[in-house]
């Protein structure tokens, strides 16, 4: 896969010592990003969201080694915000953890390892967004425990909606294309899909 680096922020009005080093950070390990981490084109797609809605409370349910974390704490460095991010593996937390630290986000993330299924349900509200890309077949379960605490203009996105052959796919569209106070869109920037719900 080509990933294409971010556009040098330098060229853009405003940009901050931390908006340089997240920049930088990104071009260094443009080819960095396997073991399941998001492209770099559905990174910009969750940045934006977060960005243009002035999201503050950010929840991300599979952290990997961090490189969706970085485009959505990036946003929320902006916003005032901080995000919470979930993952099971003690690897994957360490890499991801140095990674935040790397790229000067630290402040605005939360990392936590353990069981998403034992955290999910215990998180406070109010939510403002929630990216699932953690275990498929619990997709309908995570939006379940996090869909009420979701404010109003809260977003619940998920990864990988494109593979409808992927255990729990299939369900989780139907549920959430079924929610009578949310709106649902999906975003094909990229193969694998970002699936986009808006509580009304």
């Amino acid at each position: 896969m080509t990933v294409t680096p971010p556009r040098p922020l330098s060229q853009s009005a405003g940009a901050s010592d931390l908006d340089r080093r997240v920049q930088s950070f990104l071009v260094r390990h443009r080819n960095d990003w396997h073991d399941m981490n998001v492209p770099d084109v559905d990174g910009r797609s969750l940045h934006q969201l977060s960005l243009k809605h002035r999201y503050r409370r950010a929840v991300e349910i599979g952290t990997s080694t961090g490189h969706s974390g970085i485009w959505i704490a990036w946003a929320l460095s902006k916003t005032g915000g901080k995000l919470i991010t979930i993952d099971i593996d003690a690897r994957r937390h360490g890499i991801a953890v140095a990674n935040f630290r790397e790229a000067g986000l630290a402040d605005y993330i939360d990392a936590r390892l353990g069981d998403a299924h034992e955290i999910v349900p215990g998180l406070q509200e109010p939510i403002d967004f929630v990216f699932s890309d953690a275990d498929k077949d619990w997709y309908t379960r995570y939006l379940e425990a996090l869909g009420p605490k979701l404010r109003a203009g809260g977003c619940f996105t998920a990864h990988n909606v494109s593979s409808s052959g992927m255990n729990g796919i299939s369900e989780f569209l139907t549920h959430v294309r079924a929610l009578p106070d949310g709106e649902t869109t999906i975003d094909t920037s990229s193969s694998a899909g970002i699936s986009i719900t808006y509580k009304r």
